[in-house]
């Protein structure tokens, strides 16, 4: 008689709610926006980012495709390449996002993986637009150098212009706003500095 095998232990499913909480900030999405786009309840997200629940294969799939990466890189089984000494993103390649009224432009610059740590973009504001954010979690500040026109900064009740060449630091743990007040275009560099 053959030697019985031993049950294999039980493995756990993988825990996706902290890549799917990073690609979410990264993308600027709220639960609501990401809900409607993948077509998942906001409390189910809400429970899958706390790790209180793991999701089904069809809705991974559902998020994935929402957010623009392969189930392998949001289940976190992509094998990692080795990185090469130097990196190069094509312009192409650099993902933006767009403000609702399509006049702010914020092209991610900074990678996935150091989402919720700090994140750097290139920010376009045409004449009149504005970039406005609910509070991110506390601690976190926002630094804008402005490399063109002139931008309108608030933190919460606080207000300050920048003008071409200054740099802005300011509390982005409560409700704020990027506004070009000018008639061109105005640029910047944004960079998201989050607690450790």
């Amino acid at each position: 008689m053959p030697p019985r095998k031993k049950p294999s232990p039980a493995l756990e499913p993988p825990r996706v709610g902290d890549t799917l909480a990073a690609l979410r900030q990264t993308r600027a999405l709220s639960l609501d926006e990401l809900s409607r786009m993948a077509g998942v309840s906001k409390s189910m997200l809400s429970q899958i980012e706390r790790a209180q629940a793991n999701p089904t294969v069809a809705v991974v799939w559902r998020l994935a495709n929402a957010l623009g990466v392969s189930m392998a890189d949001l289940l976190g089984t992509a094998e990692a390449p080795s990185a090469p000494a130097i990196a190069v993103v094509a312009s192409h390649a650099t993902p933006s996002l767009h403000s609702p009224d399509g006049l702010c432009e914020l092209r991610i610059l900074g990678p996935i993986d150091l989402a919720g740590q700090f994140e750097w973009y290139e920010l376009k504001v045409q004449a009149g637009g504005a970039l406005e954010s609910g509070a991110h979690e506390p601690g976190t500040v926002e630094h804008l150098s402005v490399m063109a026109g002139s931008m309108e900064v608030r933190s919460g009740e606080a207000q300050q212009r920048v003008k071409v060449g200054e740099t802005v630091r300011y509390q982005a743990d409560r409700s704020h706003a990027i506004r070009n007040p000018g008639k061109t275009t105005a640029t910047a560099w944004l960079v998201v500095v989050h607690p450790a």
